[in-house]
């Protein structure tokens, strides 16, 4: 059966953004060309490890002789995108991803595919009720993905403080910390 893929090769918008409160927020990967919109849930930590690879990919590529890709050390203030998420309709819940580079578009790509559980009924049925398998494809330029990676770490970081003593996260209603004896 084939694969349905919400592909975005020059997307408007591309962001992670959260819902809910701190210690109980759901991470969404929202894309936007014009008025086609997909959202995609994914771990917290999916989400730090994204803008780490992505981070981490520019560095190395701005690294090389003459840059020539263009690739900006710092994030383009013209791309800071601080809005909150458009309409949330969750198209599947993130199981595996990959981070790749397209030299002839200089472009991040992103592939994201759902959780793949045998008792999961996440996928999409088509009109025949059949399930269908589904991805997201996402190519964003250089300047974008640098745009996307710092925003990403904003996010992920603006959750519960970190408990001096533990470091474990502090719950709004309190926190119980249980130092490890020495």
């Amino acid at each position: 059966m084939p694969t349905r893929v919400h592909e975005f090769a020059w997307p408007d918008r591309v962001v992670i953004g959260t819902i809910g409160e701190p210690g109980a927020r759901t991470f969404y990967l929202q894309v936007r060309t014009g008025k086609q919109i997909v959202s995609i849930a994914l771990e917290k930590q999916q989400s730090a490890q994204l803008a780490e690879k992505v981070d981490g990919i520019l560095d190395q590529l701005s690294t090389l002789e003459g840059n020539p890709f263009s690739v900006p050390k710092g994030t383009p203030i013209e791309l800071v995108d601080n809005d909150q998420l458009e309409p949330v309709e969750e198209q599947f819940r993130t199981g595996a991803m990959t981070l790749g580079w397209d030299p002839t578009t200089a472009q991040v790509v992103i592939e994201a595919y759902p959780l793949t559980d045998a008792d999961d009924d996440d996928e999409s049925p088509d009109q025949n009720g059949i399930e269908v398998p589904e991805m997201l494809l996402v190519r964003m330029p250089v300047g974008t993905a640098r745009a996307f990676a710092k925003r990403t770490r904003e996010v992920v970081g603006a959750g519960r403080p970190a408990c001096p003593l533990c470091g474990y996260p502090v719950d709004a209603d309190g926190h119980v910390c249980t130092l490890p004896e020495a």
